[in-house]
């Protein structure tokens, strides 16, 4: 279609529209025309025909405007002759939105997402979680497409309530769904319907009196002080880098990956700003955190000479010491660590408890600050979890006699006073 779409903005000022100037530009056919954008909400007026702005008061094409209701709905309307015609029409819409009643707005709230299938709507709530990695997004995914969405798809979500949030646990205990996924697939249930009941689409909370899928992980095994020192040395340099970075500072396996002789900011402080993400195998954010945001660690003595020692003898990379072994200008893979990891357990020396993984170095490192007497607040922060919760449901069992230990340090200061 051949013409133009001014748009001009503006905002009511002791009764009179305020237009501003034109702030973008806007292509149509083969012409480039100014737009103006509307300010505060009040919606545009335009003509659709070949006759530039400055002709549009003598032209005979009629006006339109395009609003917004209070429900987010965008709406035309035309067939108005004059520019006051278009802005009255719209100062009346804006001031009849300002002043609607909060039970109108809901209702048009409700009536546009109720009526909207939990597919669509898990979408739009999906396109919103911009904190999360690729690696979070894909675990996302999965769940949605192997649990959510068959089940749930296609309901409206105006039907929602507690008794189908049971009855969706139930189907997935019935089809065998192992309790680590049930609880998990729960979560982002409930995180959509909540945000769902934000909204107001439901008067009583869908989630409300649930109870979850109780998954309960096994206890995390760590090995002692003797058989990590074994451990450490029972693969190759990368290995035993590895094993002293998630031991010694606490670091994930794709932190340590990433470890940066750069990142060394005191002698006994390293700067965590990045992983190797496992999903894109690039540099990636940290878990939980925005793109520029860090976690400084205790860097131990040890640790730091591990550090100085790898970058002497194996080089680094623009800082990096873990590269593609095949090729340098890769990040290191995964997978390198895991296969050694295989062959030292299958070779059944040195000593390896029973129902340990790689990721019990990590656990070491907790361990070793909560025997002592590191607050378990400030082993959370270094660890990077996202609440001290998970801290405390994790390594709760490391400080069995903590409540006692603290009764008998009350009971001896009430007694001497």
């Amino acid at each position: 279609m051949a013409g133009c779409a001014h748009v001009f903005a503006g905002q009511r000022r002791s009764g009179a529209l305020t237009v501003s100037k034109p702030s973008a530009s806007v292509v149509w056919g083969q012409q480039v025309m100014a737009s103006v954008v509307l300010k505060r909400g009040m919606g545009s007026f335009f003509k659709e025909c070949e006759h530039p702005r400055s002709r549009w008061s003598k032209c005979p094409h009629l006006y339109k405007i395009r609003y917004r209701t209070a429900g987010g709905d965008q709406r035309e309307e035309s067939g108005f002759a004059t520019q006051d015609e278009a802005t009255e029409r719209l100062l009346d819409i804006y001031n009849a939105k300002k002043t609607a009643p909060r039970s109108q707005v809901k209702a048009e709230r409700v009536a546009k997402y109720g009526a909207m299938r939990f597919g669509q709507y898990a979408a739009e709530w999906k396109a919103a979680q911009r904190d999360l990695g690729p690696a979070s997004v894909a675990h996302l995914d999965s769940l949605l497409d192997i649990h959510l969405l068959p089940q749930l798809g296609s309901r409206r979500m105006e039907t929602f309530d507690h008794k189908v949030v049971e009855g969706f646990i139930q189907t997935m205990e019935r089809n065998g769904v192992g309790l680590a996924a049930q609880s998990n697939a729960f979560d982002k249930l409930k995180a959509i319907l909540l945000d769902a009941h934000r909204l107001g689409l439901f008067d009583d909370n869908p989630v409300a009196g649930i109870k979850a899928p109780q998954y309960d992980p096994k206890r995390v095994v760590i090995p002692s002080p003797a058989q990590l020192q074994q451990i450490r040395s029972a693969g190759d340099d990368s290995f035993t880098l590895v094993t002293d970075l998630m031991s010694g500072c606490g670091m994930r396996n794709g932190e340590a990956f990433a470890v940066n002789l750069n990142n060394i900011v005191a002698d006994d402080v390293y700067r965590i700003t990045e992983q190797v993400n496992r999903t894109t195998c690039q540099y990636d954010r940290l878990k939980h955190r925005r793109p520029d945001e860090y976690r400084d660690v205790p860097l131990p003595a040890r640790t730091r000479r591990t550090i100085e020692w790898y970058a002497a003898k194996h080089g680094t990379v623009d800082g990096y010491l873990l590269r593609h072994p095949g090729d340098p200008s890769r990040t290191f893979p995964h997978y390198h660590i895991a296969n050694q990891w295989k062959r030292i357990k299958k070779a059944g020396q040195p000593d390896i408890p029973e129902g340990m993984v790689v990721y019990s170095f990590r656990h070491f490192f907790a361990s070793n600050c909560l025997n002592h007497g590191i607050p378990i607040t400030d082993v959370a922060e270094w660890m990077g979890h996202k609440t001290i919760e998970v801290t405390y449901k994790i390594y709760r069992h490391l400080m069995p006699g903590s409540i006692s230990k603290a009764a008998k340090i009350l009971n001896h200061n009430l007694t001497t006073q």
